[in-house]
């Protein structure tokens, strides 16, 4: 019976996502996600380079890590892409039933920020 490609994560608060400029260098940062069957969910302001990155190229890896971006397992291959409308609010309101108060003060702090989401699936 196979298991779920991103199974290795269920017990994790924080990706490494990593993202490729048009270069070919790879760009690494911890993420929050949220899982939802088959594939993952994250939220980024809308103009931080991994939006734009993934934009431009939707191949991504993404690792187990800590909050700092230490890795905590391997890193696997991934596709990443924007959502928009019904799609996004479905998206946050995953990330808000995983973290909760903390999702709620990451709102507020953000408050002044246009965020996007996207949802990572297996290659």
């Amino acid at each position: 019976m196979p298991t779920n490609y991103f199974s290795f994560l269920d017990k994790h608060n924080y990706i490494n996502l990593a993202t490729f400029r048009k270069s070919g260098e790879k760009m690494v940062t911890p993420v929050w996600f949220a899982q939802d069957g088959e594939r993952l969910v994250m939220t980024t302001v809308s103009d931080a380079g991994k939006a734009k990155r993934i934009r431009n190229n939707s191949r991504v890896e993404l690792a187990p890590s800590d909050a700092r971006g230490k890795p905590l397992g391997d890193a696997v291959p991934a596709q990443a892409r924007i959502l928009d409308g019904d799609a996004a609010r479905a998206a946050e309101n995953l990330l808000k039933q995983k973290y909760g108060w903390q999702w709620t003060l990451f709102g507020f702090l953000q408050r002044q920020s246009a965020h996007i989401f996207i949802e990572i699936t297996a290659p």
